[in-house]
């Protein structure tokens, strides 16, 4: 594993005697396991050669950084659900026969700590105290859930090669929930743990990857692979041995930064969640391919839209009693397309307000019944995946596929809900709204529009 130090930015305040004192007490996992017990069972108110990885970490101080520790901070809902070893599934998503580790009422709300695989993966040698202390992060402010997951993750076998990467947090049952319902999911607040993330470039993934067989992708060259393939270690039995790249990215001001040489790029954080879905695969198998965590699929998932961040709404059509509901893959901020493969990826604390809406309630767009949608204050957001029923046999990579979806389930959007002729509302997709890549890099490729509700008398 490469790894670049782009700014290590640690310090955070260390104010947490009590919650010292209990771990010591009784130890890491227990520590955890308490803070679940006592949290979820009532309602809880109120990166090439950018930066030399030799170079001596550099940490500026963030005094006025709340680092949140599991269960510790402000926390404001009528939930709280934490991120504990025996509960979370590490790489796959909980498929419809899975066992919800909390139970709520629809429109209630629920805050949950979610936590990045950055920097605890196989690759990244397993340990993240390990991980972040080689940039300068202190102990203190690495993440307790984190560490428990890294050391004590025991729920499923962890294969590098084959299982996704995400921590995936829940499921979480919402009462009244039907298979033919949708699950509003009401995005209120997203906000980082920490004040760093990390960006991550691996062999054989991204929008430049060496295929397979070891020849260019179409379009480009052996030369133009990133990482560049001189540096491909693969294959070899140990992940660290890779040689992919790690960019570590410092949080200051509101921004993440990144360092090369003497400059330095700045650039506006955005958090949102990477992974919120519901229980779609109907394999009992926890790690069947059906229910890995790479490829989203109609029950949402790794969606990685950054337009479902604050303020927005994410619609899921429902297929088990409860929904179960889940969530994983936390994002500090991306850029469409999402192209070295993952975002700068970092532990977020959100809260949502979870409803569940009847068919012909009028309370979801009518594409939600049968596809992931979205919106937010400024726009509908109609969604399309290449190959969203799964990942048997391989996901399709097809972004003509995508446009194509999610161009048609515009046109179904704007003909049930808004009363426009077909002809009508195809040419006012041409005329005036915007299709973007979500992402290229989860096997399964998205995109999304934005229909503009400004354009709209009412």
């Amino acid at each position: 594993m490469v790894t670049h130090d782009c700014g290590a930015d640690a310090a955070g305040p260390s104010g947490r005697l009590a919650a010292e004192t209990l771990r010591g007490a009784l130890g890491r996992r227990d520590f955890v396991r308490a803070v679940a017990a006592i949290s979820a069972g009532a309602g809880v108110a109120g990166v090439a050669a950018a930066c030399s990885s030799s170079s001596p970490p550099v940490a500026p101080a963030a005094s006025d950084f709340q680092i949140l520790q599991p269960g510790q901070g402000e926390l404001g809902a009528d939930h709280y659900l934490p991120s504990v070893p025996d509960q979370v599934l590490w790489g796959y998503v909980p498929n419809v026969h899975a066992q919800p580790v909390l139970t709520m009422s629809s429109g209630q709300t629920i805050t949950v700590d979610a936590v990045s695989h950055e920097g605890i993966l196989e690759d990244q040698g397993r340990n993240p105290v390990e991980f972040f202390g080689g940039h300068g992060v202190d102990r203190a402010d690495v993440l307790d859930d984190a560490v428990a997951i890294a050391a004590d993750y025991r729920r499923t076998p962890r294969n590098f090669d084959k299982d996704g990467p995400h921590v995936i947090t829940g499921p979480v049952f919402v009462e009244g929930a039907e298979p033919g319902d949708v699950l509003k999911i009401e995005i209120l607040r997203s906000i980082p743990r920490v004040p760093y993330g990390v960006v991550s470039s691996r062999h054989g993934k991204g929008a430049l990857a060496r295929t397979a067989d070891g020849a260019a992708p179409a379009g480009i060259s052996l030369e133009e692979v990133m990482p560049p393939i001189a540096a491909d270690g693969r294959p070899s039995p140990d992940p660290t041995a890779y040689g992919n790249v790690s960019t570590f990215t410092s949080v200051e001001d509101g921004h993440g930064v990144m360092r090369y040489g003497d400059a330095q790029v700045r650039f506006p954080l955005r958090p949102f969640m990477g992974v919120m879905g519901v229980a779609f695969s109907q394999d009992t198998d926890l790690t069947a391919a059906t229910a890995n965590s790479i490829p989203p699929t109609v029950g949402g998932g790794n969606i990685d839209i950054r337009l479902l961040g604050d303020g927005a709404t994410f619609y899921l059509p429902v297929f088990a009693p409860g929904a179960l509901f889940y969530v994983g893959d936390p994002h500090m901020a991306m850029g469409d397309g999402e192209v070295a493969l993952t975002a700068m990826e970092g532990s977020l604390r959100s809260t949502y307000r979870l409803t569940v809406c009847k068919p012909g309630s009028g309370d979801a767009p009518s594409v939600a019944y049968r596809y992931p949608f979205g919106e937010t204050a400024e726009a509908w957001v109609p969604i399309g995946l290449s190959d969203p029923d799964g990942s048997v046999g391989g996901q399709g990579g097809d972004l003509d596929i995508a446009m194509r979806r999610a161009v048609v389930n515009a046109l179904d959007f704007l003909e049930v809900d808004r009363s426009m002729d077909r002809a009508t509302a195809y040419a006012y997709l041409s005329a005036a709204a915007d299709f973007s890549v979500s992402q290229i890099v989860d096997r399964t490729v998205g995109v999304h529009g934005q229909v503009y509700k400004s354009h709209f008398d009412t």
